[in-house]
């Protein structure tokens, strides 16, 4: 399986970050070695001061997909989840600055969390969905679908035109504004409306 990720898909964050907002969703990969374990804390890497939480709405495809028609996206995927877009902050700025592509830090070793899913027909609109990210008990980052610059359907379709989907692929469709730094013994809660998703601790 892979992870494919989606940035700059939430204005405020656009902000918070002073980065230029896209004309299209801007995507970049995760390898399944980013994926952490269940049960196992996330170790921040030596390689880095500045590791940002990144909460993100995720979807897993079900079935084998290419040049998909965005009307015909919702037949992709059953489940959405919650997870975690952990990013070297200080490590990206570097790669950015010299034009290079982002990849050490946003896809190293335990930079993906991918928490419980949760099947599509439990909520009534996947474009009104809220989510938020709590960190040691308080709310830290908290975003709804309906602000996202590209829904569900649109991400998928984008993305089939440059990668086929296959089942079990994960896609990571952005972060809203609250990025902040983690710290040793943190602790991360993900929740989708009321349902919690994935509980971190941070190391």
């Amino acid at each position: 399986m892979k992870i494919i990720c989606i940035g700059r898909n939430y204005v405020k964050h656009i902000e918070e970050l002073q980065n230029e907002r896209p004309d299209e969703p801007v995507v970049f990969l995760k390898p399944d070695s980013s994926i952490l374990l269940k049960q196992h804390p996330f170790v921040i890497p030596e390689f880095s001061d500045d590791v940002h939480h990144e909460v993100e709405i995720l979807v897993k495809i079900n079935k084998v997909g290419k040049y998909i028609e965005p009307k015909f996206a919702h037949n992709y995927y059953d489940e959405i989840g919650l997870g975690i877009d952990f990013t070297a902050r200080d490590l990206q700025a570097k790669l950015k600055e010299k034009g290079l592509p982002w990849e050490k830090a946003k896809a190293f070793d335990g930079s993906a969390v991918i928490g419980d899913f949760y099947p599509k027909n439990d909520y009534n609109s996947l474009e009104n969905i809220e989510f938020k990210l709590v960190k040691n008990g308080e709310i830290v980052q908290l975003g709804n679908t309906s602000h996202m610059l590209w829904e569900i359907d649109e991400l998928i379709a984008h993305v089939s035109q440059f990668f086929t989907l296959k089942k079990g692929d994960i896609i990571f469709t952005g972060t809203p504004e609250g990025v902040s730094a983690v710290k040793p013994n943190d602790i991360l809660e993900g929740f989708i409306e009321d349902k919690k998703s994935f509980r971190i601790q941070v190391k």
